[in-house]
């Protein structure tokens, strides 16, 4: 049986299962794979599992494991870098002298040499027929041209985060679902847009990681103006506390304590929605 690994490739670092009957490999060990897309490097992750396949959202093999990289592959993946960047000039000029609303952002050449892949942004529909006449001509190579969103270029071109790692776009993540204000107000971050923006000047995704934790606890706790009673008596809720899990109430007396959720002992009732859920326009992904 044909072991299963699961490999990053390409430009876009996407993900997959690839298999190979001749070989056993380590995690990070660079290896030559054949994808829907044709021959390409890439790089071991771990080995293939029900758990992998789950994240993946995928039971069947994206393609195969070639061979471990050589030598000779380490040379020829430097020499096409080197191409790689004639062919970014050699397109922005073309695209230059036609005058076309687009900005190219990168260019991916397949190790097997079986097509050059250029990215590009643009405000709208690019008609882009002949600009791939002429670069098919010019490089001699089957051509694709694919517009991405402005946190597809991040994944392409960015490097660390404020965190001081990587992106988790050109790491890991596979989609990125939409993140909006009304996240960063719930666990309470900075609503400065230059200290919770991405490296593409957007809402950082990792504002979506811990949300889901957050509603819930939110949920849980009696929503602000709501009446409680509690060990210390009766009062209403001005504020959540979320992640500790405790309200912030008002009593009678006008004292104000954070009161633990077990301590609640009953919701009187009252005035006022089950929480404050901020209706804000979701920062949502140009994918």
């Amino acid at each position: 049986m044909p072991a299963r690994y699961v490999v990053r490739y390409g430009a876009m670092r996407h993900l997959g299962e690839f298999s190979t009957r001749d070989a056993e490999f380590a995690r990070g060990a660079q290896v030559i794979v054949r994808s829907h897309r044709g021959t390409e490097w890439g790089e071991i992750l771990c080995a293939a599992t029900d758990r992998t396949r789950e994240y993946l959202n995928s039971q069947d093999a994206t393609g195969k494991i070639m061979r471990g990289a050589t030598p000779d592959d380490e040379r020829l993946r430097d020499d096409l870098v080197r191409r790689e960047q004639d062919s970014f000039l050699g397109a922005r000029d073309e695209i230059a002298s036609r005058h076309m609303a687009m900005q190219l952002v990168d260019v991916e050449l397949l190790f097997g040499l079986e097509k050059i892949v250029f990215y590009y942004t643009a405000e709208g529909r690019v008609d882009f027929r002949e600009l791939v006449k002429a670069l098919a001509k010019r490089f001699q190579s089957r051509i694709e041209m694919r517009q991405i969103g402005i946190r597809d270029e991040a994944k392409l071109l960015a490097d660390y985060g404020d965190c001081g790692k990587p992106t988790c776009c050109n790491t890991f993540l596979q989609q990125m679902p939409p993140v909006s204000m009304k996240m960063a107000k719930l666990q309470k971050a900075t609503l400065d847009p230059t200290k919770i923006s991405g490296r593409c000047g957007r809402l950082k995704c990792c504002l979506r990681y811990e949300y889901d934790t957050y509603e819930e606890h939110r949920r849980a706790l009696p929503g602000v103006g709501k009446f409680v009673m509690t060990r210390e008596g009766q009062g209403r809720v001005i504020a959540q506390e979320v992640l500790a899990r405790k309200v912030l109430v008002k009593f009678d007396d006008d004292r104000r304590l954070l009161v633990d959720e077990k301590d609640v002992l009953t919701v009187v009732g009252g005035g006022g929605a089950p929480a404050a859920e901020p209706k804000e326009t979701d920062d949502a992904a140009d994918n």
